[in-house]
């Protein structure tokens, strides 16, 4: 039944939320991280352990910042997933040079955009996507409508969505071959046999090294990307780097370079990283597809 009726519900839902102004939706959402800050739970608790883990001098004020910022993250989603008028997107965020990823794609070889879980890293994809064709690889829920709601919602003109399988893999590879860009948050923790051990914030973390096998097969360009949220209504500045040399050949150097990018650009925005994920939790068994 949930099946039939699920996906109405939340599209409902969603729709009913875009409507609503980006600063109406970001105030409700501190009002909802107000709500998580005071109550108690696993998140909070493990919020508190990775920020002291990540930032030992810092107190209760910046975790109370980070967990309304979460509030304000997932109510900003319906508007990134649901509206689809790009020049109007495009004016929330401000960047200095898009013509460096011009550059990057016009070597023909593809490139590939790494962000943490900061700031606002829902908007990047239909933002990045108005300009130029992408591939973004998203983890898949467990329920099959879900999956299916999610691709169909977050899914745009020169937007497609991969599940982080096989099959998605392979088409992270087609994309790349086709000098077109793809996405992928790479401070997830990875299924066994997909990734590595390597210090992140000074604490071994189990981290996947697609990126780096993508970028050996393709000779793919890499930027490191986070949109930080400025004050309520005003917007996001993208925050991004060219890593101008190849990720090591080596799958633990790989992902030690890698995670130290992601921890230079989640000190651009401590207050704005999802700290309750949990980061350093040992790897599922991979299930035979």
């Amino acid at each position: 039944m949930l099946s039939i009726i699920g996906p109405y519900i939340v599209s409902a839902l969603f729709r009913s939320l875009a409507f609503l102004p980006l600063s109406c939706l970001q105030r409700i959402g501190v009002f909802c991280g107000w709500i998580t800050w005071c109550l108690p739970g696993s998140y909070k608790r493990r919020a508190a352990e990775n920020l002291k883990q990540a930032f030992p001098e810092s107190d209760d004020t910046l975790l109370r910042s980070a967990m309304l910022s979460v509030g304000t993250l997932f109510l900003e989603m319906p508007y990134w997933w649901v509206r689809r008028d790009d020049a109007q997107l495009n004016t929330h965020i401000t960047c200095d040079n898009w013509q460096q990823f011009e550059a990057a794609l016009a070597k023909g070889k593809g490139v590939i955009l790494l962000s943490p879980h900061a700031g606002c890293f829902e908007l990047l994809g239909p933002i990045y996507s108005s300009r130029h064709r992408s591939t973004v690889l998203f983890r898949p829920p467990r329920m099959a409508w879900l999956q299916k709601w999610i691709i169909d919602m977050r899914s745009r003109k020169q937007l497609t969505m991969a599940p982080a399988n096989q099959s998605g893999v392979r088409t992270l590879v087609k994309t790349l071959k086709r000098g077109n860009t793809i996405g992928i948050l790479p401070d997830q923790v990875p299924v066994e046999g997909e990734g590595v051990w390597a210090p992140f914030f000074g604490r071994p973390a189990y981290t996947m090294t697609l990126a780096q096998r993508l970028q050996s097969l393709s000779g793919a360009t890499i930027f490191i990307l986070g949109a930080k949220r400025n004050a309520i209504g005003k917007g996001y500045t993208l925050h991004y780097k060219e890593l101008l040399e190849p990720l090591s050949e080596d799958p633990v150097q790989a992902a030690t370079e890698i995670n130290r990018e992601m921890e230079n650009m989640i000190r651009l925005m401590p207050d704005q990283y999802l700290w309750g994920y949990n980061r350093y939790r040992a790897p599922r068994v991979k299930s035979v597809e």
